[in-house]
């Protein structure tokens, strides 16, 4: 057994205008630090562009087609606010979620204990019919019903510690009562939403709004308290990890304090979950996180932890 690593390099031709937070350095950043020798025994797959049909799981074709239409020749269009494509943008955003299904797929065969997708655009703001946030597909969504539908799992639990609320897919999922999303995240912050009585259709919905410039220790009591239990109770057969480093100190975007060091103690937990219920199986995919140091610090640390949990 062992840790995957999926990732493409088409992911690097997805274009934001100058300055913008959701840059092509990102990636750069997190996959210098993955080319390390202490990385060797990693896994390394490339990420499949996703099928339609595993996106029609959770986007109707309206969307995507809207998604793909807008795609332009050259130059870079706006989607909203904060949100643009480039030419190369929807490749990227296709190979984004198709890390997600490779990576269920080498989870659930064995060949992989853990997966890890360093994809970028994020998606865990994309809803069902809005492009947001700097997302366009909800890769981490697509995964969970690929999982569901594809592989048969009865339980799919998602743990999203990215310091802004997943609401998209909160939106995608919260109407399958076989999925668990649980979310720890800065209120009040963009988007506005994870209030905690917000708990879904199929009361499938876990949210627990921290204060800016809460910490690390904060942190690690609402997870030791109420949100690792929650999953606990779910029996999950597999736990999907949105993983955004941006509630580290460092970053720009928000005002909470966690350490690398917070981040590898959350990684361990969450990784004694999965052993607990689900036999240590678990896909984490990169969402936000955008100082460069402290995004290739995190990552590192997230991954060795994957790694050796995966061994």
């Amino acid at each position: 057994m062992t840790t995957a690593l999926l990732t493409h390099s088409d992911c690097l031709l997805h274009q934001t205008p100058s300055g913008h937070a959701e840059q092509i350095a990102r990636l750069e950043h997190v996959l210098a630090a993955l080319d390390h020798p202490k990385f060797d025994p990693i896994l390394r797959k490339k990420a499949p562009l996703v099928a339609d049909d595993d996106l029609l799981r959770v986007h109707p074709k309206a969307h995507i087609d809207d998604i793909k239409d807008s795609a332009p020749e050259s130059g870079i269009v706006q989607l909203d606010a904060d949100t643009f494509m480039s030419e190369g943008s929807l490749s990227a955003a296709l190979r984004a979620a198709g890390a997600n299904t490779r990576a269920v797929d080498l989870v659930l065969s064995g060949e992989a204990q853990n997966a890890f997708a360093a994809v970028r655009p994020p998606g865990h703001h994309a809803e069902r019919q809005t492009p947001m946030g700097f997302c366009l597909f909800g890769s981490v969504a697509v995964g969970t019903k690929y999982a569901l539908e594809v592989h048969g799992l009865k339980r799919v639990a998602i743990i999203d510690f990215d310091v802004h609320h997943g609401n998209g897919t909160q939106d995608l999922l919260e109407g399958d009562p076989r999925v668990f999303f649980a979310s720890s995240h800065q209120m009040p912050l963009y988007p506005g939403t994870g209030h905690a009585h917000e708990t879904g259709a199929a009361n499938n919905v876990l949210n627990v709004p921290l204060a800016e410039g809460s910490n690390g220790e904060e942190m690690r009591r609402v997870y030791e308290e109420t949100i690792l239990p929650n999953v606990a109770l779910f029996r999950p057969e597999l736990i999907f990890i949105s993983a955004g480093f941006d509630a580290h100190s460092a970053d720009p975007l928000a005002g909470l304090n966690w350490s690398t060091e917070d981040f590898r103690w959350l990684t361990h937990r969450i990784c004694d979950l999965a052993d607990e219920t689900c036999s240590g199986r678990v896909v984490s995919s990169l969402e936000g996180g955008y100082d460069l140091d402290a995004l290739a610090e995190c990552v590192a640390a997230h991954v060795e932890i994957l790694m050796e949990r995966g061994a």
